[in-house]
């Protein structure tokens, strides 16, 4: 079969397109383990198997590369709308069906994508963090502010303990967030499945903007964050009972090879 390796903001992904459905869902997770894994010529932070879908213009199944299923990813996401709209599949707007719900996308310009992220159930202010969950089933996110000039390590283990949190049922990816401006941030996500921080969270960033907008620290007009693997920025478009959430950024192809 054919893969793409794409990369969003540092975040990077293998596609596979299984529109025939060759691929037998009890096999994803050990393929997810083995062309993901870093010391495979692929190595990647999760796979993404594509799908027909009857109501977007593919369904994308998420596995992260310890082989365990995500509901879905923000920056894969706006790498798979660049790849539906260069392969052919939509123009120049784009729709994905998701476990999490839709989403939509949009080609800004050459490179730049971007996507409504999957709409929160959930949103609670807690003393020390806030908690979301984009989607149903929700993507749990856990937002807390921290001191990001502090020893790599010791952030951590610090998100480590927090993604294991009884607060979490879910378990949690955990948002470490500093504010570093006027409507800016820097952030640093510890992501479930990966169980360490990764070059950017799209769905990570979006849930730190929303929740930093309804406490009334940024305006969620244009915000700009600053991840390990580059910018991205949210727009919080405000509606009841829970926001709309807008991730911009790169989307890049980065190979295409068989397997």
């Amino acid at each position: 079969m054919k893969a793409y390796k794409y990369v969003g903001a540092g975040n990077d992904f293998v596609l596979l397109p299984d529109f025939e459905g060759r691929l037998p869902d009890e096999t994803l997770p050990d393929l997810a383990r083995r062309l993901c894994n870093r010391e495979s010529s692929l190595g990647a932070d999760g796979l993404m198997v594509l799908r027909p879908s009857e109501r977007a213009h593919c369904k994308m199944l998420f596995y992260n590369n310890d082989g365990s299923q995500a509901e879905m990813c923000g920056n894969g996401a706006r790498c798979l709308c660049r790849y539906c709209h260069d392969h052919g599949l939509s123009g120049e707007k784009q729709s994905i069906e998701t476990t999490a719900g839709l989403v939509t996308g949009e080609r800004l310009e050459e490179g730049i994508y971007r996507v409504r992220l999957n709409t929160p159930t959930v949103i609670r202010h807690e003393p020390g963090f806030s908690y979301l969950e984009l989607g149903d089933p929700g993507i749990p996110h856990a937002v807390v502010q921290a001191d990001l000039s502090r020893p790599r390590e010791e952030l951590r283990e610090f998100a480590r303990t927090l993604r294991h949190s009884p607060a979490f049922p879910k378990g949690a990816n955990v948002n470490l967030y500093e504010l570093t401006g006027e409507n800016s941030l820097k952030l640093l996500t510890f992501e479930r499945g990966v169980e360490d921080f990764t070059l950017a969270c799209g769905t990570g960033t979006g849930a730190a903007v929303a929740a930093l907008t309804l406490l009334g620290k940024v305006t969620g007009r244009d915000t700009r964050v600053r991840c390990d693997g580059g910018l991205l920025r949210v727009d919080i478009l405000p509606q009841e009972p829970y926001p709309q959430i807008f991730l911009t950024g790169p989307a890049q192809e980065l190979e295409e090879r068989e397997v």
